[in-house]
């Protein structure tokens, strides 16, 4: 099976954690380049906004994607207490930046990022996971 084949047929049967999945790597690769430039520019807002989008995809999208893997209840494990966090965390970096609180919004959105995003994302490596699954097993055949 070729590196393109889980993601093709992921998309193919289960599209929402397809969008899941897109949207959690794109906030990544977006919110490393946010925290890296210079903050309150027109850009800095602006990809900041498709920063909070992408994080309320991956929020809403992961309240549907349920499992029976990991210690749960009726399909909800442990993870989804992140979705709501994420879900009341950054609405308020947003407000907080809005009233002035420029280092209330810094450490919020800092904390976000490493999180839901860096902390939770090392986790989809795992073997047994997709992601993990499609990077050790099919993209680099390190895991049988």
């Amino acid at each position: 099976m070729g590196a393109m084949e889980p993601i093709q047929d992921l998309i193919a049967t289960r599209p929402l954690i397809a969008l899941h999945l897109t949207s959690a790597l794109l906030a990544i690769v977006l919110g490393a380049v946010l925290l890296t430039r210079r903050k309150g520019t027109g850009g800095h807002r602006t990809l900041g906004w498709v920063w909070v989008v992408l994080m309320a995809i991956v929020a809403f999208s992961s309240v549907f994607i349920r499992g029976g893997t990991l210690p749960n209840l009726a399909g909800w494990s442990p993870i989804h207490l992140l979705t709501l966090t994420v879900l009341i965390a950054v609405p308020a970096a947003v407000v907080a930046i809005r009233r002035g609180h420029v280092a209330r919004h810094r450490a919020a959105m800092i904390s976000i990022y490493v999180g839901a995003c860096l902390v939770a994302g090392a986790f989809t490596l795992l073997p047994g996971r997709f992601l993990g699954d499609l990077i050790w097993k099919h993209g680099l055949g390190l895991v049988a």
